[in-house]
């Protein structure tokens, strides 16, 4: 459903408490000593001048766009100290101290990457309600890897070849200053890139849960502007807000169904205005990313995504995910139906293939404990406020999209290795071997230069793409919608004009599939085929389009292709496209494209 933040760096001036080692100061003054000299001849000395204390550097003033940045974790005290429950001393002045108290680990809340689930609900005091209010975060990894028979771990762990394993993708992590970079690779072709930047809680948001303040509720447009603590407010169509139904379903609880419809048209049922006021709290999950001016989009249904399963709070959907085989499907309904908790959908994910029936219920009760920490930090928490923060996108595309298919996983940073070794650890051991460590220090050349991602990258950023016969795509990005055009170029075709222009179309129609997919196009695409007459040929185009649009997972949808040859289709949209993370709108043009000459408007 719902796939997202690493929290502002601490303040560097601040200090340890005295129980710590004390750093050494940043500027030291040096005593000078004279040399020994006759008693007679000595002259009086002056005493040494005092110790000058660190000044501190001026605060920088808030700005806007500033985020509001989370606990800086402390260190664990001395057990001495933790048995007796006492705050180490505040270090004085002339040692540079804050004068903050230490802070506990752990707490309420706070769910840990990598943590146990009693480290996280460790019962937190009430001195300390500054941890206790910080978000959730999602549980990676918290117990053993089960343990799994022989003919389980040879289904787990997929295809081999003289001790290799083998695998239609491959998967390339690289961590460099600012980003994070991910490629997934389908032998040699790239087919999907990412740049995840460093989570700030204002503009990766994708995923995150928060507890919002509606301010205002617009009838004439079913929709309403809530305040979720980033500089833009967030908008919630109708059509994205969840509301109980009149009837009771078996458990005799309110089934909770969603409204349809594109930006809360042609839905049923009461107006917005009579189902949320303004000034009233909601908790609601962000589901596409703020996008140039346009805030946040909003939906009422909340969902907590894992590993094999997506858990819907307050809703009694069950699901399975269609890429699955309908024999799999067969059986983990049986499995379904018997591990769902009340209260709670489930839907399945295509990770799900060949899982037991005990690892799905570990990941149900998970999510299900990650779901009571959410509900009882919104109890204790005031509007605008962060609940639930998603992990970073490397490690949310590893867990939702690493199965036996992948051959490997290469990352080239330590650190995001170690986390991403634990997790699958803990979840997906028997697909272990397939993920590795890539030192560039030691291989002598980055990564993405060993596979050859680099050039296709730059590639993908053009406006033109050349058919392999010759024929050209361009592609071209408005405010309302991205237009492709579909030219012959250098194709001069063999028998037929209208067998050329066929061929020609055929190509382009499985590079546009490809292209949408590389470049993460969403919202409204048009593209204009060259005409073709006959029907037939027509009819057969749509079928290879649609059949190439079916290997990407976003969602698209497509109309019949006109008798001028223009395909309409939308694609969903969850954030900025490939074009617009790896670039700049232009200072002189403002993206524009053009230069004006001012002469001429004088």
């Amino acid at each position: 459903m719902h796939e997202s933040t690493l929290n502002d760096t601490a303040d560097t001036t601040s200090t340890t408490d005295t129980t710590a080692t004390e750093p050494e100061p940043a500027v030291r003054k040096r005593r000078l000593v004279a040399p020994a000299t006759d008693a007679t001849n000595a002259e009086p000395t002056k005493p040494p001048a005092p110790p000058v204390p660190s000044v501190p550097p001026p605060s920088r003033k808030p700005q806007i766009g500033d985020s509001r940045p989370a606990p800086t974790p402390q260190p664990s005290p001395p057990a001495g100290e933790e048995a007796t429950g006492q705050a180490a001393p505040q270090a004085s002045s002339g040692e540079g101290s804050t004068g903050r108290r230490r802070r506990r680990r752990g707490g309420r809340g706070r769910g840990g990457r990598g943590r146990s689930g009693d480290a996280a609900n460790a019962a937190q005091s009430t001195e300390h309600a500054a941890d206790a209010n910080a978000p959730v975060e999602a549980i990676l990894a918290d117990q053993q890897p089960l343990e799994l028979n022989e003919e389980q771990l040879t289904e787990r762990r997929g295809k081999y070849r003289n001790g290799k394993p083998l695998g239609r993708y491959r998967m390339c992590v690289h961590v460099a200053a600012g980003a994070a970079h991910i490629a997934v690779l389908e032998g040699r072709s790239l087919i999907e890139y990412y740049v995840s930047r460093p989570s700030d809680d204002v503009s990766e948001i994708y995923g995150n849960v928060y507890l919002g303040r509606v301010r205002r509720v617009l009838p004439g447009m079913e929709a309403a502007f809530v305040d979720i603590g980033t500089p833009k407010q967030a908008v919630l169509y109708r059509g994205d807000l969840t509301v109980a139904s009149d009837q009771d379903d078996d458990q005799g609880g309110a089934e909770r169904r969603r409204a349809g419809g594109r930006r809360g048209r042609s839905v049923s049922g009461p107006p917005i205005s009579e189902l949320i006021k303004n000034g009233q709290s909601i908790m609601c999950q962000i589901i596409k990313n703020p996008i140039g001016h346009k805030g946040a989009r909003l939906t009422s249904e909340v969902s907590l995504p894992g590993r094999f399963v997506v858990l819907v709070p307050n809703s009694s959907v069950m699901g399975i995910s269609r890429r699955l085989p309908n024999r799999e499907r067969r059986r983990l309904r049986s499995l379904l139906t018997k591990e769902t908790p009340e209260g709670f959908g489930v839907i399945l994910r295509t990770a799900a293939e060949n899982v037991t029936a005990a690892e799905i219920r570990r990941d149900i009760e998970r999510l299900t404990q990650q779901w009571k920490q959410v509900s009882a930090l919104a109890e204790r928490s005031d509007a605008p406020a962060l609940l639930f923060r998603e992990p970073e996108l490397a490690v949310r595309i590893i867990r939702e999209q690493f199965t036996a298919d992948f051959r490997e996983v290469v990352i080239d940073d330590a650190e995001l290795f170690s986390q991403v070794k634990g997790y699958l650890e803990a979840v997906a051991a028997p697909l272990l071997d397939r993920i590795r460590y890539y030192d560039p220090v030691a291989e002598r050349l980055p990564l993405f230069e060993r596979v050859h991602v680099s050039e296709q990258v730059r590639k993908a950023t053009d406006r033109k793409v050349w058919l392999p016969s010759g024929g050209s795509l361009i592609i071209e990005h408005t405010e309302a919608l991205t237009v492709i055009d579909v030219n012959t170029g250098r194709n001069v075709g063999k028998s037929s004009l209208n067998e050329t222009l066929f061929q020609n179309n055929l190509e382009a129609a499985t590079e546009i599939a490809k292209q949408l997919r590389l470049r993460d196009i969403g919202g409204i695409i048009i593209v204009d085929f060259v005409d073709m007459d006959d029907r037939h040929q027509r009819e057969q185009l749509m079928s290879t389009l649609n059949e190439a649009l079916a290997r990407d997972k976003t969602r698209t949808a497509t109309e019949p292709i006109s008798d001028m040859g223009i395909v309409q289709m939308t694609r969903k949209r969850t954030g900025e496209g490939l074009l617009e993370s790896m670039s700049d709108p232009c200072e002189t043009c403002e993206g524009r494209g053009i230069r004006l000459r001012e002469s001429l408007f004088a």
